[in-house]
């Protein structure tokens, strides 16, 4: 949520700092790279971390010791300022811009440092918000819808297809990438919304590309020839108790999904996001807590919608 200024609060946020600042806009720029340089520096898995330096890394919203132990739990810690502004207070990074810390998914074989350790060369990796969303991706040519409610879908998978991490290349004449894709809510956790591909791609002019699907949605709701749900999954939150609940939602989502657009001759990316329904926020739950209803401010974030993020798969003619 630290989006409205630069890392030290020196001057206020720009559209053009924004290609320097997010995991997408680099994967874009590796495809350019890549096109130009023959080798992308920037093919790399997604992880999520805590970033805690007070020894206490927690990750849930209503369990968070905060960044800093500047911003461990207190009726004041909404007032507190982690990062100073040296020329305009609106600049600095305070509580209100925070949300609790993330976690490093690992598909790994075994539960060995040596294999935790390949997963990771091999980019078999997601990120998440801090929830413990479990998703699974795979991509190939030659995947049908059926093999989506396969019983050994992964093994299946592996044989056929590569994991999040993984490469294709030199797609078979008339065939598109197709992606499976399976979503489990965390146990303890929320419901979840919606599975997303993200896309990015380099277009004949060699400029970067990108495009978002809608690729599974819980509810009767229905994607339209966009690629996209406009229908919102709703809100359960009740910020005063600081509370949600599963009425809405689903405990799994899955997905088999063709890119509708592919171009064999075009360097590409693929990568899914998977969210949940909305939930309430550090802050809601202090404000609860604490008995701050009157004093912390109204427009403060107190619900968001967490989230996981994989590892892309990508493709090179």
């Amino acid at each position: 949520m630290i989006d409205g200024t630069n890392l030290n609060g020196t001057e206020a946020k720009t559209d053009d700092m924004l290609q320097y600042e997010y995991a997408r806009e680099a994967l874009k720029r590796g495809l350019a790279y890549e096109e130009e340089l023959g080798e992308n520096p920037f093919k790399f898995g997604m992880i999520g971390s805590t970033d805690a330096h007070g020894g206490l890394a927690s990750t849930e919203e209503n369990n968070w010791f905060g960044k800093a132990n500047i911003v461990e739990p207190s009726p004041e810690r909404w007032k507190d300022v982690l990062i100073k502004s040296p020329v305009d207070d609106s600049l600095s990074i305070s509580a209100l811009n925070l949300n609790a810390s993330g976690l490093a998914a690992v598909w790994a074989r075994e539960n060995t440092r040596e294999a935790i350790w390949d997963a990771f060369k091999r980019r078999e990796v997601y990120a998440t918000s801090g929830t413990r969303i479990r998703v699974r991706v795979f991509g190939g040519f030659d995947f049908t819808e059926d093999d989506l409610y396969k019983s050994n879908l992964a093994e299946h998978a592996y044989e056929l297809g590569v994991p999040m991490g993984g490469d294709l290349s030199e797609a078979p004449a008339g065939k598109s990438p197709g992606f499976l894709v399976r979503a489990l809510r965390d146990p303890d956790g929320a419901n979840l919304d919606r599975i997303q591909v993200i896309k990015g791609w380099l277009d004949a002019e060699g400029k970067t590309q990108e495009r978002i699907y809608d690729i599974a949605v819980s509810g009767d709701r229905t994607v339209n020839n966009q690629g996209r749900a406009e229908e919102p999954v709703g809100n359960t939150v009740d910020v005063d108790d600081a509370s949600y609940d599963n009425s809405i939602g689903s405990a799994t989502l899955g997905a088999y999904w063709e890119d509708p657009d592919f171009d064999p001759d075009r360097r590409a990316f693929y990568y899914v996001r998977v969210i949940e329904i909305p939930t309430p926020t550090f802050l809601a739950y202090d404000r609860k807590f604490y008995g701050l209803k009157d004093e912390m401010p109204e427009d403060a974030t107190y619900v968001s919608q967490e989230r996981a993020i994989t590892s892309p798969i990508w493709y090179t003619p």
